[in-house]
């Protein structure tokens, strides 16, 4: 699977499944191994608010799924 898959997905929390966001980009570090992934919460008018990125670890991945990520955060 590749990223560009990924960032077509919605990230849901397990815990209260709401829908967090969908990922905007990754941390790699110096070996080329995916650190974290960083996840921008959907706003209607993004412009105006401040960005507040959620980062998630492979660790808190539960789920791949067809049209979502499920996230343990």
């Amino acid at each position: 699977m590749r990223l560009a898959d990924l960032q077509r997905k919605d990230i849901v929390s397990l815990k209260d499944g709401k829908r967090l966001g969908r990922i905007v980009d990754v941390e790699i570090d110096g070996l080329g191994e995916i650190l974290y992934l960083v996840i921008e919460p959907k706003r209607l008018f993004r412009i105006f608010g401040s960005s507040e990125e959620t980062t998630v670890t492979f660790k808190q991945i539960n789920k791949i799924g067809e049209d979502v990520i499920l996230v343990d955060l």
